[in-house]
């Protein structure tokens, strides 16, 4: 099979927050940006890899979810336990103090991890965790 990744989802609950922090912080493209009902669907990505993106979604537009559901998910987010994603870089430490100097929330710094990557964490506005590995 000839299957590859396109597109992950990850919940932003302000887009103008999630444009600042995914296009200026991470210096990513953004690709779409989508309205409809009053909410806006995100896309954006790294540069130079326009077949890989990460859509910014509005998580209460999910269909088929209770109000409970939602409330729930409201919570995880504001905890930072819902959404994650993982990124790679050949500069760890550089990259981490381009962030940290950024007053991005961090999480970790870089470490070297019992599983064998040395990776960093961070969270997006919207608490999402995002792990950035060492490409070796």
């Amino acid at each position: 099979m000839d299957i590859t990744i396109h597109s992950s989802f990850l919940p932003q609950n302000d887009p103008e927050a999630a444009i600042a922090f995914y296009r200026d912080t991470l210096e990513f493209e953004v690709r779409n940006d989508v309205g409809y009902g009053g909410k806006r669907w995100i896309t954006v990505g790294p540069k130079g890899q326009p077949g890989l993106s990460i859509v910014l979604y509005p998580p209460e537009a999910s269909p088929g979810i209770t109000d409970d559901e939602r409330r729930t998910i409201a919570e995880m987010m504001a905890k930072g336990t819902f959404g994650i994603i993982l990124l790679a870089t050949h500069d760890l430490a550089g990259t981490f103090d381009r962030l940290q100097k950024r007053d991005v929330d961090i999480v970790q710094e870089p470490t070297d991890q019992p599983y064998g990557v040395r990776d960093c964490a961070v969270r997006d506005p919207a608490g999402n965790m995002i792990r950035i590995q060492q490409l070796r």
